[in-house]
């Protein structure tokens, strides 16, 4: 599990307001993927996924005022996104452990 946090926001900014999530919990990230939008009075910026993986809980909701280096939310490693993503795939897998031994 990987940690999202507010970046540094530049000199004399300690606070920003959630603008809005470009995902939703549950969804798949790749690295550098932009996850939110955070505003402040003179800048707006987006923070990238540090990490690749899947959008587990989110702790800021939109609107929300966060402080430099507060929580925004979770990556779940990447390993546990793919299983509980294809829930489709399980048969083949499955075909592809069944054959006998040569």
């Amino acid at each position: 599990m990987t940690e999202i946090r507010v970046p540094t926001l530049g000199e004399s900014v300690t606070e920003a307001t959630i603008g809005r999530w470009f995902k939703k919990a549950g969804d798949a990230v790749a690295v550098d993927e932009p996850l939110v939008e955070l505003e402040t009075d003179k800048v707006t910026i987006e923070v990238p996924a540090p990490s690749a993986g899947v959008l587990g809980e989110i702790s800021a909701k939109d609107g929300d005022t966060v402080a430099v280096g507060a929580l925004l939310g979770q990556i779940n490693d990447g390993a546990a996104g793919a299983a509980a993503k294809p829930a489709q795939a399980p048969a083949k897998p499955t075909v592809q452990a069944a054959p006998p031994p040569a």
